[in-house]
């Protein structure tokens, strides 16, 4: 167990560096290839910060852990908003604002999209494709607008005008080398360790996967409600669940199918899709989510843990 322990967190530290390697390198390579900043934001960025996800889920689809898969996003689409929103909101007021309408409604079909793929009880090759088509539309969708709000250099994420060449060339390396390692030690360690506790693989990836590879995300919005920046941590939280839904479970369904299980059908995604529905006043209102509800949500999340354990599946 202790070795599976220590597969688990070493392959989460090697994908959190990796992923940021990967992600200086990318937008700086774009930058001097003449990209512009508001096109490499929308896409490079968000595909770089989305590479660990993508990985153990396309990792563990190939090792035969479809669950794992499934698991790691429907877990970390719910530590998201219960976690990463709550824990922030324990420092300062996180303020929700209207203009993050739009995204939330695209965030909350594209729940509902997967949910009812899901009950088909398989996440295949069509299900995968009606995914992506779903997340070229979002895609393009955000293009359109970014180029109406351009992104400043001093707001891209991982920019630096003064990175050499050698070292961009660096930073691509550590991170396309360091993330299926890191994928790799991780689903292995997280298969072996669902086989010790005698629970399933889904449960594992809703839980020790799932809050693992929400840490990024978690750093940004802390961040964030330091700072005052609430837009920021909404924006950071809205593009990831899309990204998980969309994206990751659609490249993981072009791998091989992932069969959807009965618990997760039962459960799982009811709290997903109650979890993205509670920031729901907040950003009609504009009020911030507070002290209070933030201990709220961190109790909410805390029970659903128990749930998952105590049911033993």
């Amino acid at each position: 167990m202790l070795v599976d322990l220590l597969l688990v967190a070493g392959g989460l530290v090697l994908l959190l560096f990796a992923g940021d390697f990967l992600v200086r390198g990318a937008v700086n390579l774009s930058l001097r290839l003449g990209i512009p900043a508001f096109l490499v934001g929308m896409t490079v960025v968000a595909f770089g910060t989305s590479a660990p996800e993508l990985l153990v889920s396309v990792q563990a689809v190939l090792a035969g852990a479809g669950g794992l898969a499934l698991g790691n996003v429907v877990g970390s689409n719910i530590a998201n908003i219960l976690l990463v929103m709550g824990a922030p909101a324990l420092i300062a007021p996180v303020l929700l604002g209207r203009e993050s309408l739009r995204d939330f409604g695209i965030m909350i079909g594209a729940t509902l999209l997967f949910i009812v793929l899901a009950f088909t009880g398989v996440i295949g090759l069509w299900q995968a494709l009606v995914l992506l088509a779903a997340f070229g539309l979002f895609m393009a969708d955000s293009i359109i607008r970014g180029k109406k709000a351009r992104i400043d250099l001093d707001e891209l994420e991982g920019a630096d005008p003064n990175l050499r060449g050698p070292k961009i060339a660096i930073y691509l390396a550590l991170g396309l080398i360091g993330l299926p390692i890191g994928a790799q030690l991780l689903v292995t360690g997280a298969v072996d360790i669902a086989e010790s506790l005698g629970v399933s693989e889904v449960v594992i990836g809703l839980t020790i996967v799932a809050i693992g590879t929400s840490l990024p995300e978690l750093a940004t919005t802390l961040m964030a409600a330091l700072r005052r920046e609430g837009g920021v941590a909404l924006g950071n939280i809205l593009g990831s669940n899309l990204f998980n839904l969309l994206l990751i479970l659609g490249v993981a369904g072009l791998i091989g199918p992932m069969t959807v299980p009965a618990e997760m059908l039962r459960l799982d995604l009811w709290v997903m899709l109650g979890a993205a529905l509670v920031l729901a006043p907040f950003i009609w209102t504009g009020r911030p989510v507070g002290r209070l509800f933030g201990v709220v949500l961190l109790l909410a999340y805390g029970g659903y843990l128990w749930a998952l354990f105590h049911s033993g599946v």
